[in-house]
């Protein structure tokens, strides 16, 4: 009776996974001759394991990652398309986040650019940053909203919390002048205490011919061009290669 008491009091103090482990261990007579710091040490790793799994759950649903069956370890690094193993590698330890710098991934369509992201973001999460994947055309269309209803600082504030921005489709039309102030308040808001990703069909020395003011082109592509690391893909489409491995 006292052994269910206990479980129910973890269950209780948000304890579930001592309390799934200790039930789990009552079930398993020969885990009763361990000592009481083995058993405690038992309990106490399922608690941490499980409060791990579900912090990285929470910030996986935050993210609202494009591709969510992206996976570090799955990346292909056999299909030639410019795609470095080491470069690659290293971006997923992750210390230009802690650094603060930024990515630049540019590539044909279904060159595999947000796949890569993903993975990229997936990590990230898995390293308890905090990560954000929008599209750019949407999110610029978030912020002028968010102009007209008063909840732009709100707005600007968790994107400025957010140690890992996902900027999809870059450039894939041009922006107007307003559009391209939001930009630049983004990207200047977390130059140097942010890391944001850049995806784009356009290559980077067409990027200027996007943007109307040639002042404001000039400060966003010196807040991303000389911070960044690249990552220039080419080749054909990953997802034909896909489709005909399915069919085989």
């Amino acid at each position: 009776m006292l052994k269910e008491q206990t479980v129910q009091k973890l269950f209780s103090m948000k304890l579930s996974g001592m309390a799934e482990a200790l039930d789990e261990q009552n079930k398993q007579p020969e885990l009763l001759s361990l000592s009481f710091e083995d058993r405690l040490a038992f309990l106490v790793e399922r608690e941490w394991e499980e409060r791990k799994a579900r912090k990285l759950k929470r910030r996986l649903h935050v993210a609202k990652i494009k591709q969510t069956n992206a996976c570090p370890e799955d990346i292909d690094y056999r299909t030639p398309r410019g795609l470095d193993k080491n470069t690659m590698t290293s971006l997923l330890e992750c210390q230009w986040i802690a650094d603060h710098r930024n990515v630049i991934v540019i590539g044909p369509t279904g060159s595999g650019k947000s796949y890569l992201s993903s993975a990229i973001a997936q990590k990230a999460c898995r390293m308890d940053y905090s990560v954000r994947y929008e599209r750019l055309s949407r999110l610029l269309q978030k912020i002028e909203l968010s102009h007209a209803d008063g909840s732009n600082l709100k707005l600007m504030e968790k994107l400025n919390k957010t140690a890992l921005l996902i900027l999809d489709d870059w450039g894939l039309t041009s922006w107007t002048e307003e559009e391209s102030k939001y930009l630049f308040d983004i990207l200047e808001d977390r130059d140097g205490s942010a890391s944001t990703v850049i995806i784009s069909q356009i290559p980077l020395e067409n990027w200027y011919d996007l943007i109307p003011n040639q002042t404001i082109a000039d400060a966003i592509l010196d807040r991303l061009a000389h911070s960044s690391y690249k990552l220039i893909l080419t080749g054909g489409s990953m997802r034909k290669k896909k489709v005909y491995s399915d069919l085989d």
